[in-house]
Formats: C-alpha cells, structure tokens, sequence
C-alpha cells in the first residue's frame, strides 16, 4: 500500500510528490500523457519565479526530474476511478488497482472547444490545441488564434515567428491578458486582431482550409483562408472519474477546505483542478505543497 498516490502529474501533483517524498513517504503519480501538465504545451513562461523567461518544456522537465530523483515511482496510466475504503483508497486504472492512505488529485484542466460546425471533422487535421506540438505544421503559412487569455497572446506570439500571417480572433474588444503580453502582439507585423468576432463555423475538404468569422456588433460575416486554428478559449476540469463521489462544484471543479482536503477525508485535491479564483503554475505549485503538507500531518 502506499502511503500517498498523486493523480496528475503538472505542477501541482509534482509539487506534492517532491513535498511528500522528501518526509519519506511512498509516493507514486499517476500521468496518461506527457509529464508536466500545461506547461508542456506553453512556448515560454515568463512569470515563474527564478527564470526571466524559460521554454515550457524545459521547467516541466525540471520538475519532473527532481521528483524522479526523489524514488517517486510513475504510474503511467489514466485513473478512472477512486473508491474509499476502510483502510483508505482503492485508485483504478483500466488495468490495475492500487492502494492507498491518502489520494491527491491534481488532474488539472483541459482546453474547452468552441462547439461549432465542422470543429470535430478537422480535428488534428487543421484544429489544434497545443501550438507548441502542431505549430512547425504551419511554417509560411496562415493561421488562426482564438482567444483573448495569457495562453493565445503567447501562441500567437510563437506562432508569428513560424506562419506566414496569423489571425487573432476575440469575441470582445479587449483582451483580458497581461496588458505587457497583448503591446507584444500588438506589434507583431504578420498579426491581424479580429475583434468583437466568434468563429461560425470550419470549412475544408480533407483538411482545415476556411473559416468563417461574424462580427458579434453588426452582424457581419467574413471568409478567412486559414491552414490551420489553435483554439485558446478556457478550460474544463478534468474531473469526470470523480463525480460519482459528489465533491465538484457544478462546472465540475473540486470543492476543498483550507487545508485542500475534500469532504471525504484524507481526500485531498490541488491545483487547476480546484475551485479558485487564480490559476497560474506558481498557484498550482503553492496548491501541491499545502496539499501535500497536509497529507503528511494525517499520517503522522
């Protein structure tokens, strides 16, 4: 049995295994894709503590390392469900069970979809989410942003330096981003805003190559030729193996007390994942540490 079992492995969860660790717990972390949550997926981070200006990649490695070194092991599956015990928690895989005293969840969040025509037939054919992975795709050719967050501002930044033009669309005036960050596209010469616009709907054949844009203030609507759109437009929790135990918000966001414990004890959860108000690498770090700190209290 170990003592704690993490589920997530992005700044949160890898906080909390670095905490837990090192007051000698045995700790294992679940992750069904790359290490490093969304960080990974960001071109650079500007903001963290330390570093100037890193590459995402880079400061999600860093984390990850440090906990390898720690003795965590990594358990690379999805978890689709967790079952409280007697002794504790039964966390399962598609595979396998595993057992635990105390579960840390620090799934954090996925990108919510615009939900219009033809989004899902030019799924990875044209549509993405992650400028960093697909964005090489699109070298001298044009895209589409869409968003109005720190996310698109920074993708479109990463992506001006590869395609030949990019659209920015938002569906207000101003964007709600650092204003240091929107003065940067601002300047981009091979970046158009679109603003006060929604995206219609996505036309192709066998991959992404229209999209059609209305004007949300007078109505009006334009064609744009695009090879590709990566869409920034919000989050959704990745919660759905936890919503038969009744501990998320009705947005799907996990309810916890000051100490990051869920009404089911010894139930804690951390990072992006959580109701809060703020949702930045260094909060989910702060979450993971709290978290873990706590875990560790109950144990003793």
């Amino acid at each position: 049995m170990y003592d704690i079992l993490i589920v997530g492995a992005g700044p949160a969860g890898l906080t909390a295994a670095i905490y837990a660790a090192r007051n000698n717990k045995k700790v294992g972390i679940f992750e069904g894709n790359v290490p490093g949550g969304q960080i990974v997926v960001t071109a650079t981070v500007e903001n963290y503590p330390g570093f100037g200006k890193v590459d995402g990649p880079d400061l999600a490695y860093s984390m990850f390392e440090q906990v390898m070194n720690l003795g965590v092991e990594l358990i690379g599956s999805y978890v689709s469900e967790i079952i409280k015990t007697e002794n504790g928690f039964i966390v399962k895989t598609e595979d396998e069970e595993f057992q635990a005293k105390v579960v840390i969840i620090a799934t954090g969040t996925s990108q919510k979809r615009l939900e219009v025509p033809g989004e899902s037939d030019f799924e990875n054919r044209g549509i993405s989410w992650c400028a960093i992975c697909d964005g090489s795709l699109y070298k001298d050719k044009v895209v589409a942003v869409v968003g109005g967050g720190n996310s698109a501002m920074e993708e479109t930044i990463y992506l001006s330096n590869l395609a030949s033009k990019v659209y920015l669309i938002h569906r207000r005036q101003q964007f709600r981003a650092e204003p240091h960050i929107v003065e940067k596209v601002k300047k981009l010469e091979n970046v158009e805003l679109v603003l006060d616009s929604v995206v219609e709907e996505f036309i192709g054949d066998q991959s992404l190559g229209k999209m059609r844009i209305r004007n949300v203030k007078t109505g009006q609507e334009r064609i744009i030729e695009v090879s590709g759109c990566f869409e920034y437009v919000g989050q959704i929790p990745a919660t759905d193996f936890v919503k038969e135990l009744g501990i998320t918000d009705e947005a799907g966001y996990i309810q916890v007390d000051n100490n990051f414990e869920t009404k089911i004890e010894n139930l804690y959860a951390c990072g992006d994942v959580i109701v809060k108000n703020v949702r930045q690498i260094v909060t989910a770090t702060n979450d993971g540490a709290i978290a873990a700190l706590n875990a560790i209290k109950k144990l003793s």
